[in-house]
């Protein structure tokens, strides 16, 4: 704790020196919860760009009391994203613990996510670690030809350039993001491509349909409008939009 803190933790008498440096710790941790909420709300509709001063305006503190609990930017945003990504991934594991139906599974997953907004704080990182994650896995596991692939790796490069192709095939680094997110990346990534793999096998989702295209749609499907209940019902026509083309069509 600060300098104050421990002046008035050295004053004789220790039970009421407790006393009086109790509050400070209490006070301490709701600034914190303050600066988290305003943190997930400024982030959620300005994106990781919002300057701290947003962040403290809306938790009502001075911006040094943001830079005490977190002395950058950076680690703030790391914060989020960590908790943010771990959100999904139990959403995700809850999904496949309570639908045996593999379509209802995803559709579960996708439509708790969108509802929560954990979407809007999805580390931007993670949408490019899973399409490369998954370029370099897929024809391994599948036995499919280059041409049969994910479509969206495919459009991420440019016509006639074979480098961006052998460059995902590479592990996932920092360039990529995916040690910046830590486990939590790869453990969601791990568990919503077995909610992807289960739907593709019963035949119900799209074969070209990866890890990458779930995760975006969880990133763009829950819009931040300013009025709630007119957020909820454009979020929910949006997802039944984007889940029928998911869909796989009979031929």
């Amino acid at each position: 704790m600060s300098g104050l803190g421990n002046g008035l933790g050295a004053q004789p008498g220790g039970a009421s020196a407790h006393a009086r440096s109790a509050p400070l710790r209490v006070d301490a941790q709701r600034n914190l919860e303050h600066v988290l909420r305003a943190a997930r709300e400024v982030f959620g509709e300005l994106g990781y760009g919002a300057p701290m001063e947003d962040v403290a305006r809306r938790a009502r503190v001075g911006v040094g009391t943001v830079y005490r609990r977190f002395p950058s930017k950076d680690v703030l945003v790391r914060r989020i994203a960590e908790e943010e990504t771990s959100r999904l991934t139990d959403q995700a594991r809850s999904a496949l613990g309570q639908e045996d139906e593999p379509w209802s599974a995803l559709s579960r997953f996708l439509r708790t996510s969108v509802a929560s907004g954990a979407g809007r704080l999805l580390p931007p990182q993670i949408l490019r670690v899973g399409v490369e994650a998954e370029d370099s896995t897929v024809a391994g596991e599948t036995g499919e030809a280059a041409g049969d692939e994910p479509r969206v790796p495919q459009q991420r490069q440019e016509a006639g350039t074979a480098a961006p192709r052998a460059a995902s095939r590479q592990r996932p680094g920092p360039e990529t993001g995916a040690e910046d997110l830590g486990a939590g990346a790869a453990e969601l990534l791990e568990v919503v491509g077995r909610l992807v793999d289960r739907a593709r096998t019963s035949g119900e989702l799209r074969h070209d349909v990866t890890v990458a295209d779930v995760l975006l749609v969880i990133a763009t499907a829950a819009p931040s409008l300013p009025d709630a209940a007119q957020q909820a019902a454009a979020s929910s026509r949006l997802l039944d939009i984007l889940l029928e083309g998911l869909r796989s069509r009979p031929e």
